[in-house]
């Protein structure tokens, strides 16, 4: 029997990169799995394909975290078409990085909006929609929460504020069997990464040099992490912020 089977996880943000991969290692071990996005509908609906392909099970469906209207929507629709979900993997983010002297308004709004506002009102979701079983709540932070890079105000705040969401609500939601753990990686070879000039820049050579494993991370080893969050292997596991860096520190 499959970790994960009769199990359903929703996973944000799963359209690509690390969520894709998560979404991909919780089907393969059994897990109807929903592949969240905000608006990359092709690359949603190429993950649910490759997991339908193997024999998984799979659908995508679209919804903006940081909205409350979008997330209701998600969980109601996961309930109608797999029933009460069980995983909730808080994965949708973003990134903007700057000197001190380019932060606005706008920008620390639609980071914090997304970062933060999002995994609470998912979180907030969970507690709705899980069954009286509980569930296994995973919030991808960063290691920058740790790290602190210069030029990472507001992301670092971000992430740091999520590790604090995490330890909350691991003691607020532990009496109803929900576990509530975070991962946080370092730079990990995404899409994303690479778009925004991380992999190959001069700061990933650093840290690549400074990491005791000796290389950057890749998406399915925090899905293998995130694979072991979401089973009964962890079941004594809560309220806890794995930094999965390769041992960077």
């Amino acid at each position: 029997m499959s970790k994960l089977e009769n199990k359903v996880a929703i996973v944000t943000g799963a359209s690509k990169g690390i969520g894709a991969a998560v979404a991909k290692k919780l089907a393969s071990e059994g897990a109807a799995v929903v592949v969240n996005f905000a608006t990359s509908e092709t690359d949603a609906k190429n993950v649910v394909l490759e997991i339908t392909s193997n024999g998984g099970k799979a659908t995508a469906i679209q919804g903006d975290i940081s909205k409350a209207a979008d997330i209701d929507r998600l969980f109601k629709e996961t309930v109608t078409i797999y029933g009460s979900p069980d995983i909730l993997v808080n994965n949708a983010g973003i990134y903007l990085w700057g000197p001190i002297e380019g932060v606005t308004e706008e920008g620390f709004h639609h980071q914090f909006g997304i970062n933060v506002l999002g995994p609470m009102l998912t979180c907030q979701a969970a507690v709705k929609y899980f069954s009286d079983k509980g569930g296994s709540i995973i919030n991808i932070g960063s290691g920058v929460s740790t790290l602190a890079p210069a030029g990472s105000a507001i992301y670092t705040a971000t992430k740091s504020a999520l590790d604090s969401l995490t330890r909350v609500l691991s003691k607020e939601l532990g009496p109803r069997n929900i576990r509530v753990n975070s991962i946080n990686p370092g730079i990990v070879n995404t899409e994303g990464s690479r778009a925004a000039g991380f992999v190959g820049s001069q700061m990933a050579d650093f840290m690549v040099g400074n990491t005791p494993l000796g290389r950057l991370g890749e998406p399915e080893d925090i899905a293998l992490i995130a694979a072991f969050l979401s089973s009964d292997d962890s079941r004594w596991l809560t309220g806890e912020i794995i930094l999965a860096t390769g041992g960077l520190r």
